[in-house]
């Protein structure tokens, strides 16, 4: 008898992944728990395109002229701004998330590359501050192993307003992380679950922002460049009150970054893409006269030379990766494949940072899968990733004509979507139409 089709049809909004999801909260009663950023598609940087040199316009030599890649962070008031060889920052990714020898190694691989790295919530490890020649340091709102001795010992200080994955809320780090020197450094007991607070205790809006970066510029003798780092949800006020309250830098980090656990509903349900997050920030800073003034970095899915030069064109002055570091560590390797298979996932698809049991050693705090991950090898890997990114960015520009990376501009784009092009305000290939102008 013959089947009627009908009858083995799927449903569209409740495919298999979302069957199983209410199956999983139905016996467990607990949501879901998750680190890196949102899983799902959205519109970014791979909808757009770089226009090169050809009749009108007129390409480098790569092999003969220089195309520039160095940025100054900070000049605004700082006595003593940050200078980098390379648009290219690592974000800020807590010890306690990471283990000892990831943060070491991060510190190594930005110190080889000539640029910056960050340090979290958490506080500042000593093998992180040694291995760093230039080291920002996160004020959160969470205060966990913020003081005084190690703003002094920074090169920068980020002052955390929210992250991209969860703007509005903040990060979770499981009991199971939570070791004795973990809990320590945070003044917290070992053991127990603990949930990043969403909202500084100390001020709450931009007239108490003034006044705390102000104390943070006088408790280090006005030296240090002074970032506010946003998620990205409303960029272009968040931007312009940033600006007003006396930032140096503006950090935007868009949907798509976020290394941290937290809720998975909070990482794909809230938030802007990082793409039309760009564009708003810039005119914000466009429209008070203060673009490169206030430096601009932006963060959230930033994975190749593409997409940093994306971001640059766009109006960036750097850019942060934070997921991308840490795969250029080994997260998500094919290494330990048992290890995988026990956490019930496999090398390409694992987010199971908040469990502690990293297969590769870089989000735990067991002693023994930490000891899977060498800091100098890891270090001579994030560096060479580094390197790869900076050629990629100087190859495009060179493309478009450009002697220095910061020289790219929207003009340089195309966008492939229509979507793209209203978000990134270029116009849609082919065309000279940008919706909305």
């Amino acid at each position: 008898m013959a089947q009627d089709r009908r009858r083995r049809q799927g449903f569209a909004a409740f495919p298999d992944a979302v069957i199983a999801e209410i199956q999983r909260a139905a016996d467990t009663g607990v949501y879901d728990i998750r680190g890196l950023g949102a899983r799902r598609h959205v519109p970014s940087f791979d909808d757009l395109v770089f226009l090169g040199a050809s009749v009108s316009r007129y390409p480098l030599e790569g092999y003969r002229e220089a195309c520039g890649t160095n940025v100054v962070l900070g000049a605004r008031y700082a006595k003593k701004p940050i200078e980098l060889k390379i648009p290219v920052t690592i974000a800020g990714m807590s010890f306690g998330a990471l283990g000892a020898n990831a943060k070491e190694a991060l510190g190594r691989g930005a110190t080889a590359a000539g640029t910056s790295t960050t340090t979290g919530d958490g506080g500042m490890t000593n093998e992180e501050r040694s291995h760093s020649k230039l080291l920002v340091y996160q004020v959160l709102p969470s205060r966990y192993g913020m003081n005084p001795d190690d703003l002094r010992r920074a090169d920068a200080i980020e002052v955390v307003v929210g992250q991209g994955a969860k703007p509005g809320g903040g990060g979770m780090l499981l009991g199971q992380k939570i070791t004795e020197r973990v809990a320590g450094m945070r003044t917290l007991p070992v053991g127990i679950d603990q949930r990043s607070a969403c909202r500084h205790p100390d001020w709450t809006g931009p007239d108490d922002l003034e006044i705390k970066i102000q104390e943070l510029r006088e408790i280090t003798d006005w030296e240090k460049p002074i970032y506010v780092k946003v998620g990205a949800a409303r960029p272009y006020y968040d931007t312009a009150l940033a600006v007003k309250a006396g930032a140096d830098v503006v950090v935007v980090d868009g949907m798509q970054g976020g290394t941290a656990a937290t809720q998975d509903v909070f990482i794909e349900h809230v938030g802007i893409p990082t793409l039309p997050a760009v564009r708003e920030a810039v005119r914000a800073l466009q429209e008070l006269d203060m673009h490169r003034t206030v430096q601009l970095i932006v963060s959230g899915g930033i994975r190749s030379g593409a997409d940093v030069a994306k971001a640059l064109a766009l109006g960036a002055d750097a850019v942060s990766i934070g997921s991308a570091a840490m795969i250029a560590l080994n997260c998500n390797r094919p290494l330990y494949l048992e290890d995988y298979e026990a956490l019930g996932t496999e090398p390409g698809k694992c987010a199971h940072c908040h469990t502690g049991r990293c297969p590769v050693g870089v989000a735990t705090q067991n002693p023994e899968l930490e000891a899977r991950l060498d800091p100098v090898m890891a270090g001579r890997r994030v560096a060479n990733y580094l390197k790869v990114l900076t050629l990629e960015a100087q190859t495009i520009a060179r493309a478009c004509g450009k002697s220095h990376v910061h020289n790219l501009e929207p003009e340089d784009l195309a966008a492939l979507t229509v979507e793209a092009a209203a978000m990134a305000e270029v116009p849609l290939a082919g065309t000279r139409w940008i919706p909305g102008k």
